[in-house]
């Protein structure tokens, strides 16, 4: 498993990024919310803040729709964090290998069926957070992104600032 969290100090701005490749299987996915939750707590959004949670709820949502949608055999997805502090928001990128199984665009999804235990996930995510939409940066991806407004003040935590080495997302970390 590759990861890559940048350091406050090599950062032009104060932007904050988190990127890692996971199995696309529903462990993978799994995964993907904890380590977002775990991110967010180290940059000072502890577990137990609303915005911790739904940041958690959307990559949740989102892992799993690649998971379920954009899966590949031997291909993994990508899941990428991107917290500016300025204003307390996150973008969350997740990108698989399918980009022929495009979502909906944003504001054309159509109500789930009552009856039905699936096809409420973007529903979450359009109901959640400010912004989101898909984009295809080359010929072999999509990436289904969203952005949320934190809130709130962030906690800081001395030696919150982990740095772990490699990168799945193209990348060596120094």
């Amino acid at each position: 498993m590759n990861v890559d969290i940048a350091p406050a100090g090599e950062h032009a701005g104060p932007t904050r990024h988190f990127c890692i490749r996971l199995s696309a299987t529903t462990r993978g996915a799994r995964l993907a919310r904890h380590l977002s939750a775990e991110q967010l707590t180290a940059w000072g959004w502890p577990y137990d803040t609303d915005g911790n949670r739904t940041a958690s709820l959307l990559v949740a949502e989102l892992a799993a729709n690649a998971v379920v949608h954009g899966r590949v055999a031997g291909r993994d997805f990508r899941l990428r964090l991107t917290l500016h502090p300025e204003d307390a928001t996150l973008r969350i990128e997740l990108t698989d290998a399918r980009p022929d199984h495009r979502p909906p665009t944003p504001g054309t999804l159509p109500p789930a069926a009552p009856d039905t235990e699936s096809g409420r996930g973007l529903l979450l995510v359009e109901a959640l957070a400010s912004h989101w939409g898909t984009t295809n940066g080359d010929p072999y991806t999509k990436t289904v992104w969203c952005e949320v407004a934190l809130g709130g003040e962030s906690v800081s935590y001395e030696g919150a600032e982990r740095r772990l080495t490699g990168d799945g997302c193209g990348r060596t970390a120094s």
